[in-house]
């Protein structure tokens, strides 16, 4: 609303203006506005806003005379020296024979008293002039000044900004911070050289990133430089996941029920570190609140607003504030200022009014008043060295701590370099229409404006100065310590620098050992929600709570997080797991049977047994082969039986140890041949115990030549070649291979053997399951042959005891994981083929050894005729 009254009145006054025109053909100056201000005359004139008082008094209005213009009150001498340094920096460049050769710099500065209307009010000034009127048709002429420095702050720098923008005057702010000023549709003339209230918030995040600070209190004041200011580091904070514990506003009125209600939220808040975006007059009262209430334990992070403020530095609030961590702009170092400050006289100029208000405030001295001479005297003895302002101990003679007075500094040397390249032009090689340049005698602000966004220069102390598109300075900032002195004041230190490098980005350098800590434990303190998750643990939000305020989880099997406070935990790749701590993925342990387990040694030793068990009976049968019960028993048969079982134990040694491609290609074939020469065996040794009997018979007297020693061998050699066949097929069409299988067990790899063809499988023992059931259906039929051919009982018990094991078999294969698999189907090959050594052998190894009595034929044709 205020700058919208602004332009109001402003255009009111060119309406005015206007119809003076119509009426007596010359512009006529319709009124004049009260300022206190400096001049010197030039060829070129810079305008400056300062605010050089801290308040404006405005008269009581009658309503029935015009009302007396308003005044300001409390000189500031630190603003006072921002301007002197405007004058200085003019007559630095006046001096310079290779800077603006040939032309003079003068300068206008007016005191804005810190009050939007007084600074709208110079700023109109300055654009509009001061003369009385001049004879022009279109009121139009050599502008009063060409660029203006300021304004302090960031309102009034929107306010004016919004006006002398639309005319396309430079303005260069050394002071206004607001990110909003960056927005070059609204501001297109507008320029600073401090940054940006976007660096600034940029700057203090680096700071609370680097000590883990990410609950944090937020305090702004109401006006635009807190309210953007908060706005925008509300937005970085989110970016790297902090968390404010509140967020207040300080009230414009500094009502004392809104103070206290922000000192109890600061009280009752877990944060230990606040935030504060606000000028020095906003934030006194909630400062002196904070005293009264003794409240200690929180560390402050100064804005650049109030980080070099003089007002905190006193012993009343050393126990609160020491300790304050603030940015301020880049202190500076100005050669030859000191002196210029020093020789500082009252002028003959009636118009500088602000250089006799500071001798007031000096020397108390009055020239409108009081006894002159002795007034008059008493400035004489300054001006001529009788006296010297060096000895006078005020923030105007002193330049330790060049800040704001840098900047205006850069500001007037950024307007003379733009200045200077303008008259450079060589005609034909302008910027403007036709390649034409810039007339110095009839220059438009708008001209010098093309050349301000273009200047590059570097200043005596070393810093480069350029703008980029949206008119804004190269960032940096100094990092500032407030600690104790000896006289129990607080002093500011410098403990680092952020720099905004063109290539490198934002970059913080801090001397911790250098920063003073308003702790017992003299550490930075910890302010935090919710404490690191440790690496193996992953960030879970508690519901309804910010994202700082979490719990940690421990990652689920399989996951890892290496990283503190991680989000998410990764899944470990397939041939990996995670360890103990979940912080890393390790490999995952490969299981197979091996023969160094207890398991592998128990099957293994098994396994060996049983062809030791073979080669025994085949040695007692050896010894006793002339004997009626081994001859009864066909013994060719028998011994090819007994090898047939050794092959069938040894094939289990394939399937221990690491699978191997050779080993997945053998075991099942060697298993299967084996069993199937085994089994056929067997089977032949059913049906010639049938036709045997049957031969004994009248009716089958000529059985037993189809079923003599020739036809028995190739009986048995067709059965085994057809399961030769089928392992042929199978392993060249898809041979079983090594396969490293994660299923199973997702933290182990079960190295196996992938059967490649579950058809060429399923063939193989289907087949040996074939001849089982016939060998059983055959022994079962010839169960009830007389006793000395009872070798079918055995026969059949045998093979009851193979069926069952491998029924048995295809459910536990089924259901065992890993190497168990592998170790069920060892067990049923080891089961099956000691029952049919044992019921079938063990009968005949009993009669052979322990009753040789009855291994006679006389014996065995006795029993036979007892039981007829």
């Amino acid at each position: 609303m205020c700058i919208t009254l602004y332009i109001f009145l402003y255009l009111s006054f060119n309406c005015i203006s206007t119809a003076s025109i119509l009426r007596s053909g010359t512009c006529q100056l319709q009124g004049r506005f009260k300022l206190n201000g400096m001049y010197q005359d030039g060829d070129v004139i810079l305008g400056g806003l300062f605010q050089v008082h801290f308040f404006t008094v405005f008269p009581d209005l009658s309503f029935k005379t015009k009302p007396e213009p308003p005044h300001c009150e409390k000189f500031d001498m630190d603003s006072f020296q921002e301007a002197q340094t405007m004058a200085f920096a003019i007559d630095e460049i006046n001096k310079n024979p290779s800077l603006l050769p040939n032309i003079t710099l003068g300068y206008h500065l007016y005191d804005n008293c810190v009050r939007l209307g007084m600074a709208f009010r110079a700023a109109i000034s300055l654009a509009s002039g001061t003369d009385e009127s001049f004879s022009n048709l279109n009121c139009t002429g050599h502008p009063p000044v060409i660029g203006i420095v300021g304004d302090t702050s960031s309102t009034p720098s929107i306010a004016i900004s919004s006006v002398l923008g639309l005319f396309r005057v430079p303005i260069v702010s050394y002071a206004a911070t607001c990110s909003c000023l960056s927005d070059r549709k609204k501001y297109p003339s507008f320029f600073r050289t401090i940054p940006s209230d976007a660096f600034q918030v940029q700057a203090m995040v680096q700071i609370l990133r680097y000590f883990g600070w990410t609950w944090v209190g937020l305090v702004y004041s109401d006006d635009d430089y807190g309210i953007y200011a908060a706005q925008s580091f509300q937005q970085e904070m989110q970016v790297f996941g902090h968390c404010f514990a509140f967020s207040e506003i300080l009230p414009h009125d500094n009502n004392h029920r809104d103070i206290q209600r922000i000192m109890g939220v600061i009280q009752a808040s877990t944060a230990r570190v606040v935030v504060v975006f606000s000028t020095s007059s906003f934030l006194l009262p909630l400062m002196d609140e904070v005293v009264l209430q003794n409240m200690t334990g929180r560390q402050w992070i100064a804005s650049e607003a109030w980080a070099t403020s003089p007002v905190y530095h006193t012993p009343r609030f050393l126990p609160f504030l020491r300790g304050t961590l603030g940015i301020a702009v880049r202190r500076g170092e100005i050669q030859g200022l000191h002196d210029f400050l020093l020789r500082l006289c009252p002028s003959n100029d009636p118009r500088n009014n602000m250089l006799r208000i500071f001798w007031e405030n000096m020397f108390g001295c009055s020239f409108e008043t009081g006894d002159k001479e002795t007034d008059g005297e008493q400035v004489k003895k300054v001006c001529t060295g009788q006296e010297d302002l060096s000895t006078t101990d005020t923030p105007y003679t002193d330049v330790s701590g060049l800040r704001t007075a840098y900047n205006v500094y850069k500001a007037v040397y950024a307007l003379a370099h733009a200045l200077h390249d303008l008259i450079q032009c060589e005609e034909g090689r302008g910027p403007f229409s036709g390649n034409s340049c810039a007339d110095i005698i009839k220059l438009k602000p708008w001209q010098l404006v093309h050349y301000l966004q273009k200047v590059n220069f570097t200043t005596g102390f070393g810093d480069h100065v350029s703008f980029d598109e949206n008119g804004d300075a190269l960032a940096i900032y100094d990092v500032l310590n407030w600690q104790p002195s000896s006289d129990g004041s607080i002093s500011i230190y410098t403990v680092g620098v952020v720099n905004e490098g063109v290539a490198t980005g934002t970059v913080l350098i801090l001397d911790e050992e250098a920063i003073y800590w308003n702790f017992e434990t003299k550490k930075p303190p910890r302010s935090v929600c919710s404490e690191s998750c440790p690496p193996g643990t992953r960030r879970a939000t508690r519901k309804g709570h910010p994202v700082c305020c979490f719990d940690c989880l421990s990652c689920g099997d399989g996951e890892i997080s290496n990283i503190t406070d991680a989000i998410e935990c990764t899944v470990c790749p397939d041939e990996f797991w995670s360890n103990k701590d979940k912080d890393q993925c390790v490999p995952k342990e490969v299981e197979f049977l091996s023969y160094e387990e207890p398991l592998g040694i128990s099957l293994t030793t098994a396994s060996l047994l049983g062809p030791c068990f073979c080669a025994l009976v085949m040695v007692v049968f050896a010894l006793h082969r002339n004997t009626p019960i081994v001859r009864a028993n066909n013994s060719e048969l028998s011994f090819l039986l007994l090898v047939s079982l050794k092959l069938c134990f040894l094939c289990v040694l394939l399937f221990i140890g690491q699978p191997q491609l050779w080993t997945c290609q053998l075991r099942h074939a060697v298993f299967g041949i084996s069993f199937v020469l085994c089994i056929s065996s067997i089977l032949v040794k059913t049906m010639v115990v049938i036709a045997v009997f049957k031969s004994s018979r009248p009716e089958g007297k000529d059985t037993m030549k189809w079923f003599g020693a020739a036809q028995q061998r190739c009986t048995v050699l067709v059965l085994t070649a057809l399961q030769v066949v089928i392992c042929a097929v199978w392993l060249s069409t898809a041979s079983p291979t090594p396969h490293k299988n994660n299923q199973y067990i997702r933290s182990k790899i079960v190295y196996e053997c992938a059967i490649g063809s579950v058809a060429g499988f399923s063939m193989l023992l289907g087949y040996i399951g074939l001849l089982a059931v016939v060998s059983f259906i055959l022994a079962f039929l010839a169960r009830n042959l007389p006793d000395n051919f009872n070798e079918a009982k055995f026969i059949t018990f045998s093979m009851l005891i193979f069926c069952a094991v491998w029924i048995a078999f295809i459910p536990a294969y089924v259901s065992s994981p890993g190497k168990y698999a592998v170790a069920v189907e060892i067990f049923a090959i080891l089961a099956s083929s000691f029952g049919l050594l044992v019921a079938i052998f063990a009968p005949k190894c009993y009669i052979i050894l322990l009753h040789p009595e009855r291994n006679t034929r006389h014996a065995i044709m006795g029993r036979e005729t007892q039981k007829k």
